[in-house]
């Protein structure tokens, strides 16, 4: 036996012990990935270099015995440099998806791939499952999503993005009416009490999450039920009330307490609830309409967007008259203007500054609004809302066309000089914007808008136990899963310090592919299943559910369609897990690859060559533990790549039951496939 001191810790080891293995035994881990005890050390990673007192050079631990008396510093200045230096060079030639883009531009990283893979197998309550790892509201966000991960599917490269959003609330909806849906894991109480303001989707998922940790929540809205936007912004058309309950429901079930026609300022001021929680978040959204500053602007007959949506749904009588515009381009815009034609309208007008190329409003949305009768009035904008007798008349707009690039890269519209038209109208509703009350929240630390400032990365704010998220922070109004994003994060961070800590999160490392529609010239082309809806006629008329929703069958079909971009191994696999802990750069080696390609001609395995380090371990653990000696490098340098040194069926029939080059490739690139 001889001893050695590792990190300041001294460990006894046999004569023969390499360093890596003493570590190990010293609870000490050092980065490696072609390390196998039961192999000959090898050292081909690099990664697990060490410090060795009055050794002029790094070792490598995998590799190196131990001796008696020896120094090791495993994570010394110049080992940290080598070793990030020996990850940039593997990452720079791994050409592999850690996750699919469509997770990686979902703002809440929803595990999208995982749940439509479930789908596909008709495993629905699998995917409301997955689903609710990290929002509560499947059903109710399927329907209203603008779906930025649609947006990034690489299906889009071959024909159509998968329809990820109807599949999500295609599954909610499903397990719901199958009444099968699995019991949502809680921890034990913990004790402690959070108190939430704001039941839109911020509060509503941060609240979901806060019970899950094992606390008491409470709950408090100025509305009579909870929702938020969700409920008094959506029409019923997008989003029947009736689903939404269903999954406030649930929330409640876990024991979160729902406190109704609750408003700060006046039922309780803020100081009075921080002193009856351990923590606080403020989420109350944005419930005021911008204001255009335009002269008429206060006519009577003149709406705010989110007002007029609000005033409908809670049922109030809204005369409207038979002329309405609308003035704006984004989703709440086509909310109003699709509410105006179903509250009786006979010419419904939308009024956008810019062309519909750069209407921030789903294509889908427009083209309904369209088949429904909504004239568009493009590059105009309101100079004069004109009025006789307090009331709105008509509307004065100036003629625009669209000049050099904004900062977002959106041309800008300028006025067309002494150019003008005017119309006719009864009602003129403003959804140009939204913004969030400040009445009852003095005492919160504000931005230069007016917002809520908070630490854009765990939303505390100034106020020791207080932290704020959604649509009343920083930049303000966004989209519904943006909102639950930072009520994740939110929630994380409360959890953390209820336990006396503080939550710092840290962007995970992952490796992207570059692709193009080149890349998928020979995929099969399979159209998008079309979503059925309600007839054009009938639906202006109602406010009935427009989409009829998807069969089991034409979901299943939909979900197959999926390229399954992330990585099987994403969870187990050590290269990423190392990439992180090292914080590797991805991009800055980032050259030529290596030749890719997939292929299974050891039947049973899929190998990815994209994805391969040549760390050599298979061919090792084929050729000492298997002793089959199935695998072998080919070329030279560069070059070089792992292959099947021959194609014998006799010689592999045995890699279905084996499998144990897949079971210790330290990345994705070996798949032991369902055959």
């Amino acid at each position: 036996m001889i001893k050695l001191t590792i990190d300041g810790v001294t460990v006894e080891v046999e004569e023969g012990t390499t360093v890596l293995a003493a570590a190990e035994k010293a609870g000490i881990e050092i980065p490696n990935l072609c390390f196998m005890k039961e192999l000959s050390p090898y050292g081909a990673c690099g990664i697990c270099v060490v410090e060795v007192e009055k050794c002029p050079k790094l070792l490598r631990a995998c590799a190196t015995k131990a001796t008696d008396g020896m120094v090791v510093t495993t994570n010394g200045e110049r080992a940290m440099r080598a070793r990030k230096l020996a990850m940039e060079l593997l990452m720079g030639d791994h050409d592999g998806d850690c996750l699919g883009p469509c997770k990686l531009n979902c703002p809440a990283h929803t595990d999208c791939q995982k749940y439509v893979k479930e789908i596909s197998e008709g495993r629905f309550a699998d995917a409301v499952a997955t689903i609710k790892e990290t929002f509560p509201l499947p059903a109710a966000i399927g329907r209203v999503c603008p779906h930025p991960c649609e947006k990034h599917c690489r299906r889009g490269l071959v024909e159509s993005p998968i329809s990820i959003a109807h599949l999500k609330y295609f599954a909610a909806d499903q397990v719901r009416a199958d009444g099968n849906e699995h019991p949502v894991p809680v921890s034990s109480p913990t004790g402690k009490k959070v108190g939430i303001v704001g039941g839109g989707p911020a509060g509503l998922s941060a609240a979901f999450k806060l019970a899950q940790y094992g606390h008491a929540v409470t709950v408090y809205d100025q509305m009579p039920e909870m929702g938020g936007m969700l409920r008094y912004g959506i029409p019923e058309y997008r989003l029947p009330k009736s689903i939404l309950k269903c999954e406030t429901d649930a929330i409640a079930a876990l024991g979160v307490k729902f406190v109704n026609n609750f408003k700060i300022g006046r039922d309780a001021q803020l100081e009075e609830l921080r002193g009856q929680f351990d923590a606080l978040i403020v989420a109350n959204g944005a419930w005021k309409s911008t204001p255009m500053r335009v002269k008429g602007e206060d006519l009577q007959g003149v709406w705010g967007g989110i007002d007029f949506l609000r005033a409908v749904v809670t049922g109030q009588s809204v005369e409207i008259g038979n002329r309405v515009a609308i003035v704006g381009g984004g989703n709440t815009a086509m909310d109003a203007c699709r509410t105006a034609v179903r509250c009786g309208a006979k010419e419904v007008y939308v009024v956008y500054r810019r062309t519909r190329k750069e209407m921030p409003a789903e294509d889908i949305e427009i083209a309904e609004a369209e088949e429904e009768g909504v004239v568009f009035k493009f590059l105009c904008t309101p100079d004069e809302i004109l009025g006789r007798d307090g009331h709105v008349v008509g509307a004065k707009l100036q003629v625009m066309e669209l000049g050099e690039p904004d900062e977002r890269g959106r041309r800008k519209p300028v006025p067309v000089p002494g150019k003008f038209e005017t119309i006719e109208l009864d009602t003129m509703i403003i959804a140009v914007g939204q913004r969030n009350d400040p009445e009852g929240f003095e005492l919160m630390p504000k931005t230069e808008k007016g917002t809520i400032a908070a630490d854009p990365k765990n939303f505390e704010t100034s106020l020791p136990g207080v932290f704020a998220c959604g649509d009343t922070v920083n930049r303000g109004a966004g989209i519904a899963i943006a909102a639950i994003a930072q009520a994740n994060e939110a929630a994380l961070a409360v959890n953390a310090f209820l336990a006396g800590g503080r939550y710092e999160p840290v962007e995970p490392v992952v490796s992207e592919r570059n692709l193009t529609a080149d890349n998928f010239k020979d995929e099969p082309r399979i159209p998008r299943v079309k979503m059925p809806q309600r007839s054009a006629e009938e639906r202006r008329h109602d406010f009935k559910e427009v989409n009829l929703g998807l069969t089991a069958e034409a979901a299943m079909a939909e979900a197959k369609r999926c390229l399954k971009c992330g990585c099987h191994d994403y969870a187990d696999c050590k290269l990423i897990r190392y990439a992180n802990l090292l914080r590797t750069d991805t991009q800055r080696l980032r050259g030529d690859f290596h030749t890719g390609y997939v292929e299974a001609d050891l039947v049973a395995i899929e190998r990815n060559q994209r994805k391969c380090i040549t760390c050599n371990q298979c061919v090792r653990v084929c050729e000492q533990i298997a002793k089959k000696g199935l695998l072998g490098l080919v070329g030279r340098g560069f070059k070089t790549v792992i292959k099947p040194e021959f194609n014998d069926p006799s010689a592999i029939a045995g890699c279905r039951d084996c499998h144990l080059c897949v079971d210790n490739c330290p990345t994705g690139a070996l798949r032991l496939l369902d055959k």
